[in-house]
């Protein structure tokens, strides 16, 4: 017999995932594919964290841990805070999981109910309106397209809160447009925010350091610490420090809710791997100087990829100012015909085609709110980018 749950047959799969699982498989059948479609960069994890990890595995740390960090960690996360957010938190109200994403599912479980209602901004990542569905609570999605640099205004923000608002979701800079509040921005939003002490804001920081030319990242805490109360700042390691695979997230928040997200791990995963906690440390604390040189090269893909895209017709491409995203749109195209015959209906058959046909991976923008765009990740190499490039611009040439 086969029973799935309700709440799971609530929600759908990864569709970032799924893309690039269905590149890899391509890639191991012998096709010469790129992949546009990870969000993880690629260097290499720093050696120093790298030490760090193997000293802690020669010094036997390689236990359980208690399930919400070691004390080393989250004394490490209230600094770091302080040192770069200007948040002021203790380490008690420091908060360890396996990986941003359990942070925000760990915060959603924990205070969703049916009849709940989470305020979400499109285009948004793909998994905050399914773990909402999956705690029983209805995603509201507040669209956000390019004429306003896919940020939700004041306004927009106001009209969708209810009294059954419980969370508004903000992403900056994004995934998967790359777009960064100012802090002008952040503090409008934060006036709003006044009005409802009911609303809880989940800050999703994971690509703060990841912000180019005179782009400044702040976050909501930092911009209106009156709110802290009522904040839960979430980060992690995995794309600063290229440690996607460690699985190390963290956040601070209230301790109430802290609390709470320690009972939900304790009952599910426990800690987060022990010796990953240790080269968090490492991260945190040792130098960061690479930092600067990975965003100089980031910085340099990205104003690569925007000026290619928008040499080819019918492709109109944003200059993010973080993350390494771009999400063009792809409009022109639809109604146009594949070399196979099939018409482009949607953002989907249009990244499903360049997959078939020129073996870039992208993944559509339908996944993320927002038609008719697609998701570009630029974590690569300058000639990987280049050919990928021409190869988009030959796909879009031979639709008809």
């Amino acid at each position: 017999m086969e029973k799935i749950s309700a709440a799971l047959r609530r929600i759908k799969p990864s569709a970032s995932m799924a893309i690039s699982q269905l590149a890899l498989e391509k890639k191991a059948a012998g096709d010469d594919v790129i992949a546009l479609s990870a969000g993880e960069p690629d260097f290499d994890t720093p050696k120093p964290i790298r030490d760090a990890a193997a000293r802690a595995m020669d010094e036997g740390k390689t236990r359980y841990t208690a399930a919400s960090g070691i004390p080393e960690l989250k004394a490490a996360i209230a600094r770091k805070f302080e040192r770069d957010n200007n948040i002021k938190t203790d380490p008690a109200d420091c908060f360890v999981a396996t990986g941003g994403k359990q942070i925000i599912y760990n915060a959603l479980m924990a205070t969703l109910d049916e009849g709940d209602e989470a305020i979400v901004p499109a285009p948004f990542w793909v998994s905050y309106p399914e773990i909402i569905s999956l705690a029983g609570a209805t995603p509201i999605i507040v669209q956000a397209d390019a004429s306003q640099g896919f940020k939700i205004t004041p306004q927009q923000l106001e009209d969708a809160i209810t009294d059954k608002t419980v969370w508004l979701l903000l992403n900056s800079p994004s995934n998967p447009t790359g777009a960064v509040y100012s802090a002008d921005e952040m503090k409008a939003l934060a006036d709003v925010l006044r009005k409802y002490p009911h609303v809880l804001v989940l800050m999703d920081d994971i690509y703060e350091h990841l912000v180019y030319g005179d782009t400044k990242f702040v976050t909501m805490a930092e911009v209106a610490p009156d709110l802290q109360d009522r904040v839960v700042t979430m980060n992690g390691v995995s794309k600063a420090y290229a440690m996607t695979g460690w699985r190390i997230g963290y956040c601070t928040g209230p301790s109430w809710l802290i609390k709470a997200m320690n009972k939900l791990q304790g009952q599910s995963t426990s800690n987060a791997c022990s010796i990953a906690q240790w080269a968090s440390v490492e991260a945190l604390e040792g130098d960061q100087s690479f930092l600067a040189e990975w965003r100089e090269a980031f910085n340099a893909r990205r104003d690569f990829v925007v000026e290619r895209l928008n040499q080819i017709d019918g492709i109109d491409c944003l200059t993010p100012d973080g993350a390494f995203y771009v999400y063009p749109s792809c409009g022109a195209f639809i109604g146009k015909t594949r070399s196979d015959g099939k018409v482009i209906e949607n953002d989907e058959d249009f990244v499903m085609g360049l997959l078939a046909e020129q073996n870039v991976a992208s993944v559509h923008g339908g996944a993320y709110g927002l038609s008719p765009h697609f998701r570009a990740s630029y974590a690569l190499s300058l000639p990987e980018l280049e050919q990928a490039c021409n190869r988009i611009e030959a796909y879009c040439k031979g639709l008809k």
